[in-house]
């Protein structure tokens, strides 16, 4: 109760209500700003480190592709050649769709100019076209195992192994060109920002304590105002009770 009471009657100066405005400003500036820099550092780990491992798995399972192809260009028989072979659309299913998760996160462009749209884009491009290669490859390996010949059956190897080197290794180089690419530029991209957060913690230190020292300074300032308008009242309010004594009368004369 005796708190309340005190809160009740609590009445704060203007110095007491400029203090405080400011002390509470200066809180509210530094916690956006460090609320930005943990946005930032969020945004680093979940978009470009996670993003980053993502774009490693890609390249490591477009490797695993290629090296399923060539195994299957060694195949001794069908049973082996499908067996091999069976495991090819699901390893593609899941490089598109680690391709297809980072493009959904915000894609940016560096300062320096390097683009990760651009840079995605680029990359799906080139999935897409040795795949597209790729798939050519497997047909023609499918139709060396239907073939009622030996002498069409070996054209078709033939065709099939020339077609993987003329044509699905200048498409892997592509790729992996293109992702290294993306990398460069997914490092970029996080360079700025490493850079944007350290300014912006830079910026909030050197608030805080200019804005400390201000803070105090005016806060002696104003109570030492306070005092001397505290004196000067007192000196009045001393001067004005002390009581005037009355000059004593002269004892009158009386006759000799």
């Amino acid at each position: 109760m005796r708190v309340i009471r005190w809160l009740l009657s609590f009445r704060p100066s203007a110095a007491q209500l400029l203090v405080s405005l400011l002390i509470a400003g200066l809180g509210w500036l530094s916690g956006q700003a460090l609320s930005r820099v943990d946005q930032d550092l969020r945004i680093m780990y979940t978009e470009y480190t996670l993003g980053a491992a993502d774009l490693a798995h890609i390249s490591a399972d477009v490797m695993r592709y290629r090296n399923t192809i060539i195994r299957a260009l060694e195949a001794d028989s069908q049973k082996d050649f499908e067996r091999i072979t069976e495991s090819l659309p699901i390893q593609r299913a899941r490089i598109q769709q680690a391709v297809d998760r980072y493009a959904a996160a915000g894609l940016r462009v560096s300062r320096s100019g390097r683009s990760e749209p651009e840079d995605i884009e680029a990359v799906r491009r080139s999935l897409d076209q040795y795949f597209s290669v790729a798939s050519t490859t497997i047909q023609l390996l499918t139709q060396e195992w239907s073939a009622s010949t030996p002498g069409e059956r070996e054209s078709l190897r033939r065709k099939a192994e020339e077609h993987a080197s003329d044509n699905a290794g200048p498409k892997m180089i592509q790729v992996s060109l293109a992702l290294d690419r993306l990398l460069d530029t997914v490092a970029d991209v996080a360079k700025d920002m490493r850079d944007e957060g350290t300014k912006a913690i830079q910026e909030t230190s050197l608030m805080l304590v200019g804005g400390s020292f201000f803070i105090a300074f005016l806060n002696l300032l104003l109570t030492r105002k306070r005092q001397v308008a505290g004196t000067e009242s007192t000196s009045v309010a001393s001067s004005v009770s002390v009581p005037l004594t009355p000059e004593p009368h002269a004892p009158a004369l009386g006759p000799e």
